[in-house]
């Protein structure tokens, strides 16, 4: 029997969002993205599209223009805090390509979230409507009814919660938010690349591991800039926004004493932008009989994997795949995709939160130590059981059964 093309609402104009417009509206559902701003504009820093996810990317037809904006890696590495000594990890340019199928990228968020939008209007230009806030729905055995703030109210039969960690959609379907602090501030920011070295403009994304604080850089834009994080631990800054700006001078203060890379790097930050990073518990269910969540939306996690945008992409290409290949009621489908992608995603979150431990060791502050340490916990071994989980998923292979 052949599925019905619902009429699918998503609620969020985010990768998650468009990823799954986009993997619906190609199989022929009719899909309508509500998103809350009023204009789509650049937003963000960096982020990694991994092979799993470039999977994802490359199906729906962004392989050439990913090209065009990405840069790609030859490898990563890690480097230590002071010192700065360094030790490769693995290959991640024809190595990658090889193992996994597909290469490993790094972007710049505005640049993948443009090529999505216009990627979804080149197949309808009406498919994305602005300022249009979710607040709420109500939903019954026939439709869903979804409630917008400016009043307006939209029908549909299907309603896709990809509106980020502060979900509206998440709250009203499975409870308040209780995120708890994690003890670690994010900083972040982008820098053009003829302010440095040519030894920090290299295709390799690395981390600084260090007593208390960690940094990774990398580069963007086909190497027009590079993206900085430092992720540090403190207890006096817990707005959890991405828009908040602090200031140079308290950047550096948060790494002083470390290597004269890091300095340069922060003193040549754009914008310095700071988050406090929170933790929240896996949710046991994101689903209901017309609602489902994807995304930041049901499993935010700390970036210590690299992988948030990943599980949003990979989210929303395996719930179109639910949709629209399971023979079974609406719910099921919806069940089916959950049960697919919370085993993942949960072992994404705990894994996120065990390197954060790992990158932080106290015991770093000991050179010694810390090189009998970094060899030790970035063996070959260890890399491989830390990450190719991750890269070798293929979204094409899941064996999709009715929850």
């Amino acid at each position: 029997m052949k599925a019905k093309k619902y009429d699918i609402a998503i609620a969020g104009a985010g990768i998650g969002g468009l990823v799954a417009a986009l993997s619906l509206i190609k199989k022929g559902y009719s899909v309508l993205i509500l998103e809350q701003a009023k204009q789509l504009g650049e937003v963000g820093a960096g982020l990694q599209l991994s092979p799993n996810a470039n999977r994802v990317l490359f199906n729906l037809g962004l392989g050439k223009a990913l090209e065009t904006v990405a840069s790609v890696p030859t490898g990563k590495a890690i480097r230590l805090w002071k010192n700065g000594k360094q030790w490769p990890l693995f290959d991640l340019g024809q190595d990658a390509v090889a193992r996994f199928g597909f290469p490993y990228y790094t972007v710049h968020r505005a640049d993948l979230h443009r090529l999505l939008v216009e990627k979804v209007r080149s197949l309808d230009p009406e498919a994305i409507c602005l300022d249009s806030k979710v607040t709420s729905f109500e939903e019954d055995s026939s439709q869903i009814t979804i409630v917008l703030e400016n009043g307006r109210r939209v029908a549909a039969d299907l309603l896709l919660g990809a509106d980020g960690v502060h979900s509206s959609i998440r709250s009203q379907l499975t409870g308040p938010d209780d995120p708890r602090f994690s003890g670690l501030i994010a900083w972040r920011g982008v820098i053009p690349a003829t302010r440095l070295p040519k030894a920090l403009r290299q295709p390799v994304p690395t981390n600084w591991v260090g007593p208390g604080a960690h940094a990774i850089h990398y580069p963007l834009r086909r190497g027009e800039l590079i993206n900085f994080v430092g992720i540090v631990e403190r207890s006096d800054w817990q707005v959890e926004s991405w828009n908040e700006i602090g200031t140079i001078d308290e950047c550096m203060n948060d790494f002083k004493g470390w290597n004269e890379n890091i300095a340069t790097m922060i003193s040549n930050l754009d914008r310095p932008y700071k988050w406090a990073l929170m933790l929240r518990d896996p949710l046991e269910n994101w689903t209901s009989q017309r609602v489902a969540l994807l995304g930041d939306a049901c499993h935010p996690t700390l970036p210590m994997l690299a992988s948030g945008a990943a599980m949003a992409i990979e989210d929303g290409y395996v719930l179109a795949r639910c949709l629209d290949e399971l023979d079974s009621p609406l719910e099921q489908k919806l069940k089916a995709y959950q049960s697919l992608r919370k085993q993942r995603t949960d072992r994404i979150v705990t894994g996120s939160a065990e390197n954060a431990k790992r990158f932080h060791n106290p015991l770093l502050a000991d050179d010694d130590y810390a090189e009998r340490y970094i060899s030790n916990e970035w063996s070959e071994d260890k890399i491989i059981e830390r990450y190719s989980w991750i890269f070798e998923y293929d979204v094409d292979k899941l064996a999709l059964n009715p929850a």
